[in-house]
Parts: C-alpha cells; sequence; structure tokens
C-alpha cells in the first residue's frame, strides 16, 4: 500500500522518497536554515529535524555517549569521542519562534519539513506548524502513550526500530492502528555512530516489507551511499541520509554525512539506480526489439534452390542479422515448399514458402 506524505504518495510503484537528516548535525538556527538550502538545492523531498527539551528528556547530566568524528580526509582515519548527552542536545535545541520560522523557511524553498519528537508538545508544536509527517526514534518504540498521541494527529508516522525487536515494531503498529493511523512508515535504522557493517542487516527490509503492508523505508549511518543503493534495491521506499556541512566537525553523527558537494550526486546515484532497476517484468522496448535482430539469425540458403523443393531437402545454415526466418521456427517448416527459385546466401522469408 501507499501511505500520504502531504501531496507525495510513498510506497511500492513510487519514486523513493529521500529526506535529508539535519537534526543532529546543525549547532544554531542559522546552521539549521544553511542545512536546509543545501537540501532544497540538491532536490531532496524533505528535511528532519529534532525537537526536544534537553532539560526535561535527559534526567542525569553526567550520562556520556561516545561516538566517532573523522581527523583525516586523507586517510579517513576516525577518533572516538565521548561527551555528556546532555550537551549533545543542547546544541540542537531551538526556540519554538525558530522552529516556526523554519518550517516557514523550508514552505517557501518547497521542502517538506518534520520531526523527530519526544513530548506531548512538540506533537502539538508540529500539528500546529501543518507538518505532514511525525517520526518517532527508535529509543521510544515501546513508548505507547506518545505513540498514541502522535497516531491521533492523523499525520503520517514514522517509526524509526533500531534497537527493538520484531515483536516490539509489531506492538508499535498495533498501537498506532488502534487510533485509526493506517498512515505508517517502517524505518530500518541501524544503531551506531557510525553502524558497523554487520548491524545494518539490510535483510530485514523485505521482512518487514512481508510483515506489514505498509512502506519501509532504511535511516543511513554509513558514510557514502552504497548501503542506500543496497537498500533501495531491496524493496526501500524512502531514504534517510544525514547531511553536514563539514565532515570534520567535531560532533556527532558528521562522520558519516554527506556534505555540500555529495548532496544532489546521492539523489542523482538513487534516481539513476530506480531507472535502472526498471519491473519486477521482463518488458521489451521497441529499439531492443529492433537491436536484437542484428545478433539474432535467420535461415540462410548455402545453395541454390528451385520451387516446389521442401525446405527439408535444402542445404542451409544459420547466419546474422535475424531479419529473416528465425531458427526457432526452421524446425515447424520443414515440410513447407519453397514457391519461387531462389540464389545460393539468400535469406528465408516467410513468403518465400507455401504452407498449402
Amino acid at each position: 500500500m501507499t501511505v500520504h506524505f502531504g501531496k507525495r504518495a510513498v510506497g511500492d510503484g513510487q519514486p523513493c522518497f529521500i529526506t535529508y537528516e539535519a537534526g543532529p548535525t546543525h549547532d544554531s538556527f542559522a546552521s539549521a536554515k544553511r542545512l536546509v538550502k543545501l537540501a532544497a538545492d540538491a532536490g531532496a523531498d524533505a528535511v528532519k529535524f529534532q525537537i526536544f527539551d534537553p532539560d526535561r528528556l535527559v534526567a542525569d547530566k553526567k550520562l556520556t555517549f561516545s561516538y566517532e568524528v573523522l581527523v583525516d580526509r586523507k586517510t579517513g582515519q576516525t577518533e572516538k569521542i565521548e561527551e555528556s548527552l546532555y550537551e549533545i542536545l543542547r546544541r540542537r535545541c531551538l526556540a519554538e519562534s525558530e522552529w516556526r520560522e523554519l518550517k516557514a523557511f523550508c514552505d517557501e524553498l518547497g521542502v517538506a519539513f518534520f520531526s523527530t519528537v519526544s513530548f506531548e508538545e512538540d506533537v502539538r508544536l508540529l500539528e500546529s506548524l501543518g507538518c505532514a509527517s511525525i517520526k518517532i526514534a527508535s529509543a521510544d518504540v515501546n513508548h505507547f502513550p506518545l505513540l498514541r498521541l502522535a497516531a491521533r494527529t492523523g499525520m503520517c508516522l514514522q517509526l524509526d526500530t533500531g534497537n527493538a525487536s520484531l515483536g516490539e515494531v509489531e506492538a508499535a503498529v498495533d498501537v498506532i492502528r488502534s487510533e485509526g493511523n493506517e498512515n505508517i512508515i517502517i524505518h530500518q535504522c541501524p544503531s551506531g555512530y557510525p553502524a558497523r557493517l554487520s548491524s545494518i542487516n539490510l535483510n530485514v527490509i523485505p521482512t518487514l516489507k512481508r510483515m506489514f503492508p505498509y512502506p519501509v523505508a532504511f535511516s543511513d549511518h554509513t558514510p557514502g551511499w552504497d548501503m542506500d543503493v543496497a537498500a533501495l534495491a531491496l524493496g526501500a521506499n524512502l531514504l534517510e541520509k544525514t547531511i553536514t556541512e563539514d565532515r570534520t566537525t567535531r560532533s556527532v553523527e558528521h562522520v558519516f554525512s554527506l556534505e555540500p558537494h555529495e548532496m544532489r550526486a546521492f539523489i542523482t546515484a538513487i534516481r539513476d539506480v530506480e531507472t535502472a532497476l526498471g519491473s519486477n517484468r521482463r518488458v521489451m522496448h521497441r529499439e531492443e526489439l529492433v537491436s536484437r535482430k542484428r545478433v539474432r539469425r535467420s535461415v540462410y540458403l548455402k545453395d541454390t534452390a528451385r520451387a516446389g523443393q521442401k525446405l527439408s531437402e535444402v542445404a542451409v545454415e544459420f547466419r546474422r542479422p535475424g531479419f529473416g526466418v528465425g531458427p526457432d521456427r526452421y524446425e515447424e517448416l520443414l515440410d513447407a515448399k519453397l514457391v519461387r527459385d531462389l540464389p545460393a546466401g539468400h535469406v528465408l522469408a516467410f513468403d518465400d514458402l507455401s504452407h498449402g
């Protein structure tokens, strides 16, 4: 089935929906606005942020979080950093007035704005902004009160499932559906910053598509876009890719994010792969039907032949091109007779034969 993301349909048979994630990589209203502009210029369908109150969300201000940063572009050398989770989140916190202005800026540029939410106030804010979608973090897959509240808005509800079992995903989907909301997108979101290859588990994408009638997305936490191309080939209907102004920024998620010069190239690559994937039916285009005749074979006469001879009595060979009677029809025509004298080297045509 397809779901509605504003005016866009998301699902099988639809172009892959591309979201650029700017939530973890901005550190102010100004940088958030610059990332929105870069995403819009690149042709993204949406830009995603993260709305929360760090003072309410993090009870233990001493709780730490570890991640990698890029030290050397040439070698790809990284360094592991550990810092206060509260401080990380505080860098991304914007005032309500700034979120409203950012949403208006997205509308102006024609790119959809949505966000991950943490509290009831965040849900109400997105609802008041007229957002088309809302996202639940994988850490909140079992936060049923938040799921119910978000589901009641009627917005397209995107569910991250990074650290959830399939049973927990089913339970979360049941909660959302119980509120009458079937506008659901389920994300395969590997954990890690960046994610380890062994944790990406792209084969879960077709599993989720078999389990649920909803579109399935892939939230990428790896450098480059190899994993996104693979996810697309496995049936992902939406791709979420983190972007940054500078991958060497010493903060979480920058190390695997796309930089400005890569953003349009990423979308071009995804659209090219979509075109190349084509249909699940083997459809032959007119050009292919014509061109294949040049390399296929026809029945050619090796010697001269007389009118009235059966084809079985005539020496032939199979040569290119295939604009005459093909070898696949030769055996069924062996009893047919020639209607005229034909020279050696003649390419046999159907009107050279009488079937009476």
